[in-house]
């Protein structure tokens, strides 16, 4: 296991030995110390927080500063793992110059070594090709889009016919060109997901998109056992919802009958 901070050209190089990328998101110190200190390559700062940690109904109301808080916390507690931040909605999609101002503060201020854009329109490889010019590290997003989840009506899976999928190869390939070092394909047919990681040089890191991605990412609660409900895709390794519960209620009722401290 590589003790020193794992860097892009680590990334780089994954894709062509066949190692997987294992990568996790994470939101504040002690769990980042616990999943650095596991041997997990990239952490994820995703916006997934507004939901797991901040208890909003989707990824849209979170903000620049509030993820900025939570970086600043994954990066004290990270030594190892490479750090990407998500860059909230409406923080980028406006223009090249407003994505470059949002993604540099995560950067300067919070230590993030990357961010991750959602999206593949021809706008958004113009902002991915504007970010990496100046020296910022892109990781792109497709498929399941949250972000847009008003828009795609659902959380249900893309790509299913084959017009869909053609786009999205498209899509995939103009992200490449455009500089991104990877690429998350979420919740899309795991042929589709197998075709586009066989096309790109980059890798692909894939949530319920099959075996064939070249690593594998999940939400940590989901991961853990700590949300209510699993998405279809989480392995069911633990369920640390159901034994913290045991262990409260335990400690509760030791309390309580006067057998604690």
């Amino acid at each position: 296991m590589q003790s020193t901070r794992i860097t892009l050209n680590h990334i780089r190089k994954v894709k062509k030995q066949g190692i997987p990328l294992v990568v996790l998101t994470a939101y504040e110190y002690s769990m980042t110390r616990i999943l650095d200190q596991s041997g997990v390559d990239i952490l994820m700062v995703g916006d997934s927080l507004g939901m797991v940690a901040l208890g909003y109904d989707s990824t849209l109301p979170v903000t620049v500063e509030e993820m900025l808080h939570h970086c600043k916390a994954v990066r004290r507690g990270s030594e190892r793992a490479f750090l990407v931040a998500d860059l909230p909605f409406l923080s980028y999609q406006s223009s090249p110059e407003q994505a470059l101002n949002t993604a540099g503060r995560f950067l300067k201020e919070a230590g993030m070594q990357a961010v991750k854009l959602e999206g593949g329109s021809e706008a958004m490889a113009l902002t991915i090709t504007k970010l990496t010019e100046v020296g910022i590290p892109v990781m792109a997003h497709l498929g399941l889009t949250p972000q847009s989840v008003h828009q795609l009506g659902s959380f249900s899976q893309r790509g299913k016919k084959p017009e869909e999928q053609d786009r999205l190869l498209e899509a995939a390939l103009n992200i490449e060109k455009s500089g991104a070092f990877a690429l998350v394909l979420e919740h899309i047919p795991n042929e589709l997901a197998e075709r586009i990681t066989h096309k790109l040089t980059i890798p692909t890191i894939g949530i319920g998109a099959g075996p064939h991605c070249d690593g594998q990412v999940l939400v940590t609660h989901d991961f853990l056992g700590l949300t209510e409900t699993r998405p279809p895709f989480a392995p069911d390794y633990l369920n640390l919802r159901t034994q913290v519960q045991q262990a409260v209620l335990r400690w509760g009722q030791e309390v309580r009958e006067h057998h604690f401290p």
